[in-house]
């Protein structure tokens, strides 16, 4: 449930430090390191020492549902408390303050050009006072040996407190505790300047407070991550995984570490998978489980109104015990091994030819069920049906947690004779015009197409070899014009590029043979590729891509894109179980083209 409740108030500089010094305020393991650049600590200091507002913090209570593993705030000491307060935002901003006020280590940052540097920061007490200044001028940024050198030479040294007097500059890490630095020099040049510092400047960081959104131990984990997408703006997005994993540290179980071996085995062994995300594997594992809850909640009482839903929406990841994920996470590694097999099968190699990414997540999990029972021949012919239909019907573009859920219980069911025809597979259409529209890889049902003509046996033109073969041997095959976009619009008139540039017009061919293709006309660019491979078996080679062999070789462009229309479409209609309504219109050359934005999967 989405719980949260919280306090606002305003609270010293000094305070917030304290509790950063002493560790009851740490961070959340979730919290990645980053490192602000110089420039900007520098801005933030010039605002405090003015009373600029820098913004607010976020806190969360702990010991409540939303436990997590904990470590200081960088600079800051381990002392083995447990702390009172984890800070959820304004990482960078207290570490910033923390290092450069309140200790004598030098803050770690970067410069300019992105390099790592440390850096200590002084006040330059008469700019300070020059109203006229920029503020951010102040501020000066030194080197950690307090030394600053051009060309070899020593242009400025401040390593002992007289040489920090004689030069105006007063250290920041002395500013919450200044006596002893305004003591020592109050006899020098600069003490009838000192009274005015302190008053405008000093002062300014004495008694500067920070708003504070409290969140309560009564905060939910949905809502610790929410909240902390929202008012984490400057920093690394949270995801779920960050999230289960600072959970689960708090319990001594280290989640990044189990989830880099299991990515290591799988993408060595599965290149398929190779684009693979560790929210993925707990979304199978959420699955499996909720899954397991269901089936035993209706054993035990089979007349139950609501049981337990099958789902892996956030919500459900972030209630997923760890008990339940170290029972799952073997099973949801063989359901993604079994799901890179079942890819093969359908000539689908390389993670970047995966239609959907987004499917491997039901898939993995259906198998992971199935196990054995998705093995035989029946059940592989439903899974594949399923699979297409969901590929070419564009099933998996939007709501997809909902449909992983839905089609996890469906399509077990079926394969089981337990249960009808899933409704991924019933709801599935593919229109006919919508092969027009099919322009680059961002479509699922694109990539889709170029599988299913793999797994019909398409060859090399030049070779007559089976692609399958030379995808194998990482020879470079990707998808190219079969009549030549330079030859489509030197055509008088000019062939449309919404025609040309369509799947109708595209297949999987190698580098070398689209060189040996060039620009040219068909006609002559099979001449030229019969000097390597004999006619017969060219056209036989043509053929398997689904191309009409004499409209080709006759450069019959439109006649030739009529045909290989209607061929993907009976290969689209196999592939899917269904009968594809046809639009004799839309394929003729002054035939309408409704524009159609391809489906990118969003992530």
């Amino acid at each position: 449930m989405l719980n949260a409740s919280f306090s606002t108030d305003k609270v010293l500089l000094s305070d917030l430090l304290g509790q950063v010094d002493s560790g009851t305020m740490q961070l959340p393991d979730f919290q990645r390191s980053w490192v602000w650049d110089d420039a900007r600590i520098r801005s933030l200091l010039a605002s405090i020492s003015v009373s600029f507002p820098i913004g607010a913090i976020l806190t969360l209570a702990t010991g409540g549902e939303a436990s997590f593993r904990t470590r200081p705030i960088e600079g800051a000491q381990p002392n083995g408390k447990l702390p009172d307060t984890l800070l959820l935002d304004g990482q960078q901003r207290m570490t910033t303050l923390y290092q450069s006020l309140l200790t004598d280590t030098p803050v770690h940052t970067r410069d300019v050009r992105g390099k790592i540097i440390d850096r200590h920061y002084y006040i330059d007490i008469q700019r300070s006072l020059d109203q006229d200044g920029e503020r951010d001028d102040w501020i000066l940024s030194v080197p950690a040996d307090k030394v600053v050198r051009q060309l070899q030479e020593v242009r400025l040294d401040l390593r002992t407190r007289e040489m920090e007097i004689e030069q105006g500059l007063f250290p920041l890490n002395q500013i919450l505790d200044p006596v002893d630095w305004i003591v020592a020099a109050s006899g020098s040049p600069i003490g009838e300047q000192l009274k005015e510092f302190n008053s405008a400047v000093i002062r300014s960081f004495a008694t500067y407070s920070l708003p504070v959104i409290a969140l309560g131990k009564d905060t939910s984990k949905e809502a610790v991550c929410l909240v902390f997408e929202k008012v984490n703006t400057g920093g690394v997005t949270l995801n779920v995984f960050e999230l289960v994993t600072a959970s689960f540290a708090a319990e001594g179980f280290q989640l990044r570490e189990d989830w880099h071996a299991r990515e290591e085995r799988l993408e060595r062994g599965y290149p398929v998978l190779g684009d693979l995300e560790p929210d993925q594997f707990l979304q199978v594992a959420t699955l499996l489980a909720t899954y397991d809850r269901r089936q035993q909640a209706l054993e035990t009482d089979p007349s139950l109104e609501r049981p337990p839903a099958v789902a892996c929406r956030r919500r459900e990841i972030l209630g997923l015990t760890l008990e339940e994920y170290q029972r799952w996470r073997d099973d949801a590694e063989d359901g993604f091994i079994r799901a890179s097999k079942f890819l093969h099968d359908q000539y689908v190699f390389a993670a970047r030819d995966v239609p959907y990414r987004t499917q491997l997540v039901p898939l993995a999990s259906i198998l992971a069920l199935l196990k054995r029972d998705g093995e035989t021949q029946r059940s592989q012919e439903r899974l594949a049906k399923w699979f297409w239909c969901g590929v070419l019907g564009e099933m998996y573009g939007s709501a997809v947690e909902t449909t992983f859920a839905r089609d996890l219980q469906e399509v077990v069911a079926w394969v089981r004779d337990d249960g009808p025809e899933p409704s991924t597979i019933r709801d599935a259409a593919f229109q006919a015009n919508r092969l027009l529209t099919l322009r680059t890889r961002n479509s699922a049902a694109y990539k889709g197409i170029h599988a299913l003509l793999m797994r019909e046996g398409s060859r090399d033109f030049r070779t007559g070899r089976h692609l399958q073969k030379l995808v194998f041997e990482e020879e470079s095959i990707d998808i190219h014009h079969v009549f030549p976009r330079d030859w489509c619009e030197r055509r008088r008139p000019a062939i449309p590029r919404q025609r040309y540039d369509s799947i109708v017009n595209k297949t999987a061919i190698s580098t070398h043979t689209n060189i040996k293709i060039g620009g040219r006309a068909p006609s002559k660019y099979l001449f030229r590729l019969e000097e390597d491979i004999d006619r017969n078996t060219l056209d036989n080679v043509l053929e398997s891509h689904k191309i009409p062999v004499e409209e080709l070789r006759s450069d019959d462009f439109w006649m030739f894109f009529d045909k290989r229309a209607e061929e993907l479409l009976r290969l689209i209609q196999a592939a899917m179980g269904k009968e594809i309504a046809r639009d004799p219109e839309a394929f003729k050359p002054d035939g309408e083209i409704e524009e159609y934005e391809d489906d990118i999967e969003q992530w």
